[in-house]
């Protein structure tokens, strides 16, 4: 399509404004830092091993 307007343009072009501050969401990694979780996840754990222990060599 030819270009046909001549000098400025009739509509002025929108203000840059500033891109706001988006928070990244926190992932897995930031839930395993958190000390409740790993102590409970580490009582799951010790109480899955004495079960498996227990299976295993005294049954």
């Amino acid at each position: 399509m030819l270009e046909t307007s001549q000098g400025e343009p009739t509509v002025p072009a929108p203000a840059a404004a500033p891109a706001p501050v988006i928070e990244e969401p926190r992932g897995c990694l930031f839930a395993l830092s958190q000390p409740p979780l790993m102590i409970f996840l580490g009582v799951i754990g010790t109480l899955l091993l004495l079960a498996a222990v227990h299976d295993l060599f005294l049954l």
